[in-house]
């Protein structure tokens, strides 16, 4: 006996009168209840709008007079015959008054004459009147070994199809494909399967990786979350020692799907705008060789006023399902702030993202950056919440010479060709964004021509015309600074965050 099987009937015989599925898989569904009809020796029938009512059993002529939902209804609460009935699609039908009280009545009727409604749907809310008469039941989703089945079952039917031999494959493919199928129905995974065999004849690393970004444009539909193709390497940023090593530390743990306590769970990012934490959030992801998801707050609550709660709830299950991965959270700060109008929304998210951080077992690393300290709340900065927080501070002169390099680098330009000494000291107080400005600008310096030579002298010009960040929001920094000292690691630095 499979083991959905085996919860069905346990919930079956707890003599619930309404079963409630929510599931895209409505065949695995269906069959589901026609093996259990037989096996507990009970008549089960389908009912479908186009149809009417029908055997699942064995096949059958459908009784098309009873296509309707109102005479469908009518005819199982009249009928002396005890039953499994599984209703397809009935969820529109649920506004109408009159289903629901047939339903009621049906469902009350259940002691002394057992007639099991079973509601199948891709979406279902249960009416108030019937929430204490019902119970939901949810199709388990395949673990690995039945991941590892489908992929040889699959491979076996392109064989037998093409008549071209075995699928070639590495064990590493096959492991990693897997690995990535968690979380899905089995119809998708199948689906998936076929599609990755079907390509090439074989499972290699750019299927495994059409799977992943395929496994999260199912999970997440309507894009509350987005999938970062953009992830970086450490050696793309300049500076972070301090966290560069913190994460080095922690890689193996992370990625050990084996391990079960001291998991690495996130670390806050605290610092002005400009001074690389998306950068450093990226690299996390690209140093673990996991996705990137991005959740942006401010996005969520323009998009689902209402109901932000109830979405942020959703986009952290794609995160778990996801798993492992890196969830960056973007400027933390506008989802959890209080004190505003908003602030009943901006409570409940919180205890939402809370309860999650808390209770959440799945390899997700959460990374969350934040420019204003004083809208976060305390009840998330607190040691406990995140491992640490690291404040990312202006690049010192050393930083500075370093992001000049990356950046003429970049664009095809030799670093030992310019005075990177020179262009350093007269940065001070720029970002690591305000250095790549000044390098852009510097290549339309002269009005008269679309593009010039880059030079050390047409970026010292450009540095000299623009206001760097630290005379812009010296206030701001300066209180940063102060709220950080002794209560972050800093980012930039030789010190050791262990």
């Amino acid at each position: 006996m499979t083991p959905d099987l085996h919860d069905l009937e346990l919930l079956l015989r707890s003599d619930t009168p309404i079963v409630l599925i929510e599931s895209i898989e409505e065949p695995r569904v269906v069959e589901l209840f026609a093996r259990l009809a037989l096996r507990i020796s009970e008549p089960g029938f389908c009912w479908t709008v186009t149809d009417g009512l029908r055997r699942i059993e064995y096949d059958s002529e459908p009784q098309r007079m009873l296509s309707g939902p109102t005479e469908i209804l009518r005819h199982i609460r009249i009928t002396p015959q005890r039953g499994l009935y599984l209703l397809l699609d009935f969820h529109p039908y649920l506004d109408d008054p009159l289903h629901v009280r047939l339903l009621k009545e049906i469902a009350q009727g259940y002691a002394g004459l057992p007639r099991t409604l079973v509601l199948l749907s891709h979406a279902l809310e249960a009416p108030a009147e019937l929430r204490h008469l019902s119970a939901r039941f949810t199709l388990r989703l395949p673990d690995r070994n039945r991941l590892m089945v489908l992929i040889r079952e699959e491979a076996k039917a392109w064989q037998q199809v093409t008549n071209q031999g075995a699928v070639r494959a590495t064990r590493e493919a096959v492991d990693q494909l897997a690995n990535n199928l968690l979380g899905i129905t089995e119809s998708d995974a199948r689906r998936l399967i076929r599609n990755a065999i079907r390509r090439d004849g074989a499972i290699t690393q750019d299927d495994v990786a059409a799977v992943r970004r395929a496994k999260y444009e199912l999970l997440s539909p309507d894009g509350i979350i987005s999938f970062e193709y953009d992830t970086r390497s450490f050696a793309d940023i300049a500076g972070l020692s301090n966290l560069k090593r913190w994460i080095e530390r922690r890689r193996a743990a992370f990625l050990d799907p084996e391990r079960q306590r001291d998991q690495p769970r996130g670390l806050l990012l605290l610092g002005i705008q400009g001074g690389g934490k998306s950068l450093a959030a990226k690299a996390v992801a690209g140093y673990f060789g996991v996705p990137l998801l991005r959740l942006d707050f401010g996005a969520l609550y323009d998009k689902y006023i209402g109901e932000t709660e109830r979405n942020l709830r959703r986009a952290l299950e794609t995160a778990d399902l996801m798993a492992p991965c890196v969830l960056w959270i973007d400027e933390i700060e506008k989802g959890v702030a209080t004190g505003s109008e908003d602030e009943g929304v901006g409570r409940r998210v919180l205890g939402t993202l809370l309860t999650w951080m808390a209770e959440r077992r799945s390899r997700v690393f959460l990374a969350a950056t934040a420019n204003d300290i004083q809208r976060l709340p305390p009840e998330l900065i607190r040691k406990g919440r995140l491992d640490e927080i690291f404040f990312v501070d202006l690049p010192t002169a050393e930083v500075r010479r370093d992001i000049f390099a990356i950046h003429l680098r970049q664009r095809g330009l030799n670093p030992e060709h310019f005075d990177l000494d020179a262009l350093a000291e007269a940065s001070e107080g720029f970002t690591g964004a305000g250095i790549e400005q000044a390098v852009v600008s510097a290549r339309f310096a002269d009005s008269t021509r679309e593009e010039v030579a880059i030079t050390t002298e047409t970026l010292l010009n450009e540095l000299a015309n623009t206001q760097p960040l630290s005379a812009i929001m010296d206030a701001q920094i300066e209180r940063l600074r102060t709220w950080a000292q002794g209560r972050t690691v800093p980012a930039h630095g030789s010190s050791d965050p262990s």
